[in-house]
Protein backbone atom coordinates (compact mmCIF):
# COMPACT_ATOMS: atom_id res chain seq x y z
CA UNK A 1 0.00 0.00 0.00
CA UNK A 2 2.75 2.44 0.99
CA UNK A 3 4.68 1.87 -2.23
CA UNK A 4 1.74 3.03 -4.37
CA UNK A 5 1.18 6.32 -2.53
CA UNK A 6 2.89 9.73 -2.72
CA UNK A 7 5.45 10.50 -0.02
CA UNK A 8 3.12 12.90 1.82
CA UNK A 9 0.38 10.27 1.95
CA UNK A 10 2.92 7.68 3.09
CA UNK A 11 3.89 10.01 5.93
CA UNK A 12 0.27 10.12 7.13
CA UNK A 13 -0.10 6.33 6.86
CA UNK A 14 3.04 5.63 8.90
CA UNK A 15 2.34 8.20 11.63
CA UNK A 16 -1.22 9.51 12.03
CA UNK A 17 -2.91 6.20 11.21
CA UNK A 18 -0.88 4.44 13.91
CA UNK A 19 -2.62 6.41 16.65
CA UNK A 20 -5.99 4.61 16.51
CA UNK A 21 -4.72 0.99 16.70
CA UNK A 22 -2.11 1.86 19.32
CA UNK A 23 -4.76 3.65 21.41
CA UNK A 24 -6.96 0.56 21.20
CA UNK A 25 -4.09 -1.67 22.30
CA UNK A 26 -3.25 0.71 25.14
CA UNK A 27 -6.83 0.69 26.45
CA UNK A 28 -7.30 -3.09 26.17
CA UNK A 29 -3.84 -4.25 27.26
CA UNK A 30 -4.97 -5.47 30.75
CA UNK A 31 -7.07 -8.16 29.06
CA UNK A 32 -4.40 -9.20 26.55
CA UNK A 33 -2.13 -12.20 27.13
CA UNK A 34 1.48 -11.04 27.75
CA UNK A 35 3.07 -14.07 26.06
CA UNK A 36 1.00 -13.54 22.92
CA UNK A 37 2.03 -9.89 22.72
CA UNK A 38 5.69 -10.72 23.29
CA UNK A 39 5.59 -13.38 20.56
CA UNK A 40 3.86 -11.04 18.13
CA UNK A 41 6.34 -8.29 18.97
CA UNK A 42 9.36 -10.52 18.36
CA UNK A 43 7.97 -11.84 15.07
CA UNK A 44 7.09 -8.32 13.93
CA UNK A 45 10.54 -6.91 14.70
CA UNK A 46 12.29 -9.83 12.99
CA UNK A 47 9.98 -9.71 9.95
CA UNK A 48 10.41 -5.96 9.56
CA UNK A 49 14.19 -6.29 9.71
CA UNK A 50 14.50 -9.26 7.36
CA UNK A 51 12.02 -7.99 4.76
CA UNK A 52 13.71 -4.60 4.54
CA UNK A 53 17.19 -5.93 3.83
CA UNK A 54 16.81 -6.30 0.07
CA UNK A 55 14.63 -3.26 -0.64
CA UNK A 56 15.68 -0.33 -2.84
CA UNK A 57 12.47 1.74 -2.63
CA UNK A 58 12.51 4.21 0.25
CA UNK A 59 8.76 3.86 0.90
CA UNK A 60 9.07 0.08 1.20
CA UNK A 61 12.01 0.50 3.56
CA UNK A 62 9.98 2.88 5.73
CA UNK A 63 7.05 0.44 5.68
CA UNK A 64 9.17 -2.43 6.98
CA UNK A 65 10.81 -0.07 9.45
CA UNK A 66 7.32 0.73 10.74
CA UNK A 67 6.60 -2.99 11.17
CA UNK A 68 9.81 -3.44 13.15
CA UNK A 69 9.06 -0.46 15.40
CA UNK A 70 5.55 -1.74 16.10
CA UNK A 71 7.14 -5.01 17.19
CA UNK A 72 9.13 -3.15 19.84
CA UNK A 73 5.96 -1.39 21.03
CA UNK A 74 3.99 -4.64 21.26
CA UNK A 75 6.80 -6.25 23.28
CA UNK A 76 6.66 -3.61 26.01
CA UNK A 77 2.89 -3.01 26.09
CA UNK A 78 1.94 -5.26 29.02
CA UNK A 79 5.08 -4.48 31.04
CA UNK A 80 5.12 -0.68 30.81
CA UNK A 81 2.37 1.11 28.85
CA UNK A 82 4.01 4.47 29.58
CA UNK A 83 7.15 3.43 27.71
CA UNK A 84 4.88 2.43 24.83
CA UNK A 85 3.45 5.97 24.67
CA UNK A 86 6.94 7.48 24.79
CA UNK A 87 8.11 5.10 22.08
CA UNK A 88 5.13 5.98 19.88
CA UNK A 89 5.72 9.72 20.28
CA UNK A 90 9.41 9.43 19.43
CA UNK A 91 8.64 7.13 16.50
CA UNK A 92 6.24 9.70 15.05
CA UNK A 93 8.81 12.50 15.48
CA UNK A 94 11.68 10.60 13.86
CA UNK A 95 9.54 9.16 11.06
CA UNK A 96 8.08 12.60 10.28
CA UNK A 97 11.59 14.05 10.04
CA UNK A 98 12.67 11.21 7.75
CA UNK A 99 9.75 11.67 5.38
CA UNK A 100 10.29 15.42 5.31
CA UNK A 101 13.85 14.82 4.15
CA UNK A 102 12.63 12.35 1.51
CA UNK A 103 10.04 14.87 0.30
CA UNK A 104 12.65 17.66 0.28
CA UNK A 105 15.04 15.60 -1.86
CA UNK A 106 12.27 13.85 -3.88
CA UNK A 107 13.90 10.51 -3.06
CA UNK A 108 11.80 7.48 -3.94
CA UNK A 109 14.70 5.03 -4.32
CA UNK A 110 18.13 4.62 -2.77
CA UNK A 111 19.62 5.82 -6.06
CA UNK A 112 17.66 9.07 -5.79
CA UNK A 113 19.25 9.77 -2.41
CA UNK A 114 22.69 10.08 -4.01
CA UNK A 115 21.62 13.51 -5.32
CA UNK A 116 20.94 14.88 -1.83
CA UNK A 117 24.51 16.05 -1.29
CA UNK A 118 24.53 18.00 -4.56
CA UNK A 119 21.19 19.60 -3.71
CA UNK A 120 21.91 20.45 -0.06
CA UNK A 121 25.11 19.35 1.72
CA UNK A 122 23.70 20.39 5.10
CA UNK A 123 20.57 18.31 4.60
CA UNK A 124 22.68 15.33 3.54
CA UNK A 125 24.77 15.56 6.72
CA UNK A 126 21.67 15.86 8.90
CA UNK A 127 20.06 12.95 7.05
CA UNK A 128 23.05 10.79 7.93
CA UNK A 129 22.49 11.49 11.63
CA UNK A 130 18.73 11.08 11.26
CA UNK A 131 19.06 7.60 9.74
CA UNK A 132 21.44 6.64 12.53
CA UNK A 133 18.77 7.81 14.98
CA UNK A 134 16.18 5.65 13.19
CA UNK A 135 18.55 2.73 13.65
CA UNK A 136 18.73 3.38 17.38
CA UNK A 137 22.39 4.34 17.71
CA UNK A 138 23.50 6.38 20.74
CA UNK A 139 23.69 9.25 21.54
CA UNK A 140 20.74 10.08 19.25
CA UNK A 141 17.01 10.24 20.05
CA UNK A 142 16.20 6.85 18.51
CA UNK A 143 18.37 5.11 21.09
CA UNK A 144 16.11 6.24 23.96
CA UNK A 145 13.06 3.97 23.39
CA UNK A 146 15.20 0.91 22.60
CA UNK A 147 17.26 1.49 25.71
CA UNK A 148 14.19 1.84 27.94
CA UNK A 149 12.48 -1.22 26.44
CA UNK A 150 15.54 -3.45 26.79
CA UNK A 151 16.04 -2.20 30.35
CA UNK A 152 12.42 -2.95 31.28
CA UNK A 153 12.51 -6.43 29.72
CA UNK A 154 15.71 -7.23 31.61
CA UNK A 155 14.18 -6.05 34.90
CA UNK A 156 11.33 -8.55 34.42
CA UNK A 157 13.74 -11.41 33.74
CA UNK A 158 13.09 -11.52 29.99
CA UNK A 159 16.74 -11.44 29.01
CA UNK A 160 16.23 -13.80 26.06
CA UNK A 161 13.48 -11.62 24.61
CA UNK A 162 15.62 -8.51 25.06
CA UNK A 163 18.54 -10.21 23.29
CA UNK A 164 16.40 -11.22 20.30
CA UNK A 165 14.98 -7.70 20.02
CA UNK A 166 18.47 -6.20 20.16
CA UNK A 167 19.65 -8.57 17.42
CA UNK A 168 16.61 -7.74 15.28
CA UNK A 169 17.59 -4.07 15.56
CA UNK A 170 20.84 -4.93 13.77
CA UNK A 171 18.81 -6.07 10.75
CA UNK A 172 17.06 -2.71 10.57
CA UNK A 173 20.33 -0.90 11.16
CA UNK A 174 21.77 -2.54 8.03
CA UNK A 175 19.31 -0.90 5.64
CA UNK A 176 19.59 2.41 7.47
CA UNK A 177 23.33 2.20 6.86
CA UNK A 178 22.64 1.56 3.16
CA UNK A 179 20.54 4.72 3.00
CA UNK A 180 23.18 6.66 4.94
CA UNK A 181 25.94 5.54 2.60
CA UNK A 182 23.92 6.54 -0.47
CA UNK A 183 23.00 9.91 1.03
CA UNK A 184 26.21 11.21 2.54
CA UNK A 185 29.07 9.16 1.11
CA UNK A 186 28.26 8.94 -2.60
CA UNK A 187 27.74 11.48 -5.37
CA UNK A 188 25.42 10.98 -8.32
CA UNK A 189 27.18 11.24 -11.73
CA UNK A 190 27.01 14.85 -12.94
CA UNK A 191 26.62 15.71 -16.63
CA UNK A 192 27.12 19.45 -16.15
CA UNK A 193 30.12 21.52 -15.12
CA UNK A 194 28.38 22.68 -11.97
CA UNK A 195 28.96 20.12 -9.23
CA UNK A 196 26.63 21.58 -6.63
CA UNK A 197 23.00 22.60 -6.96
CA UNK A 198 22.49 23.90 -3.43
CA UNK A 199 22.10 27.53 -4.58
CA UNK A 200 18.74 26.63 -6.08
CA UNK A 201 15.62 27.77 -4.23
CA UNK A 202 14.12 24.93 -2.15
CA UNK A 203 10.68 23.71 -3.18
CA UNK A 204 9.15 24.29 0.23
CA UNK A 205 9.92 25.95 3.54
CA UNK A 206 12.59 24.07 5.47
CA UNK A 207 11.77 25.45 8.94
CA UNK A 208 9.38 22.58 9.92
CA UNK A 209 11.93 20.05 8.68
CA UNK A 210 14.68 21.72 10.70
CA UNK A 211 12.62 21.68 13.90
CA UNK A 212 11.67 18.01 13.54
CA UNK A 213 15.30 17.14 12.74
CA UNK A 214 16.42 18.77 15.99
CA UNK A 215 13.83 16.79 17.97
CA UNK A 216 14.68 13.58 16.12
CA UNK A 217 18.37 13.87 16.94
CA UNK A 218 18.96 15.56 20.29
CA UNK A 219 16.32 14.36 22.79
CA UNK A 220 18.39 11.64 24.48
CA UNK A 221 19.46 13.87 27.43
CA UNK A 222 15.81 14.12 28.58
CA UNK A 223 15.45 10.34 28.91
CA UNK A 224 13.21 9.55 31.92
CA UNK A 225 14.78 7.52 34.70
Amino acid sequence: VLQGTPLKTALIITTWQKLAPMSLLYLTHPSLHPTTLLTMGLLSSLLGGWAGLNQTQTRKIMAFSSIAHLGWMASILTLSPNILLLNLALYIIVTTATFMVLIFSSSKTIKDMTTTWATSPTTAAMTLLLLMSMGGLPPLTGFMPKWLILQELTKHGLTGTATILALSALLSLFFYLRLSYATALTLHPMTTQNKYKWRLQPKFKTTPMTLTLILALFMLPITPT
